[in-house]
C-alpha cells in the first residue's frame, strides 16, 4: 500500500487551490458566452455563430490555465 506523506493542512490547501480552479473554469466560460450571445445579437448572424465560437473560445482559454495552475500545485 502507498502512505500518504502529505499532512491535513496541505491536503486542505489542494483542495481549496482545485475548487477555485473550478469555479474560475466556470465564469471564463459563462462569460464567453455572455459575449457570444450579445455579439449574435449585435451583427444578427444566424445560427448563432458567435456564441458557438466564443464558447469554444472560451473552454480552450479555461482549459490552458487550468492546466497551467493544476503544473504549480506541489504534491
Amino acid at each position: 500500500m502507498k502512505k500518504e506523506n502529505q499532512k491535513p493542512g496541505k491536503q486542505l490547501k489542494n483542495l481549496a487551490v482545485l475548487t477555485g480552479i473550478a469555479i474560475q473554469m466556470g465564469i471564463t466560460i459563462y462569460l464567453f458566452v455572455i459575449l457570444g450571445r450579445w455579439l449574435d445579437a449585435k451583427f444578427h448572424h444566424g445560427d448563432k455563430l458567435f456564441i458557438i465560437i466564443t464558447t469554444l473560445l472560451g473552454v480552450a482559454i479555461s482549459l490552458y490555465v487550468v492546466i497551467q495552475q493544476v503544473n504549480r500545485i506541489k504534491y
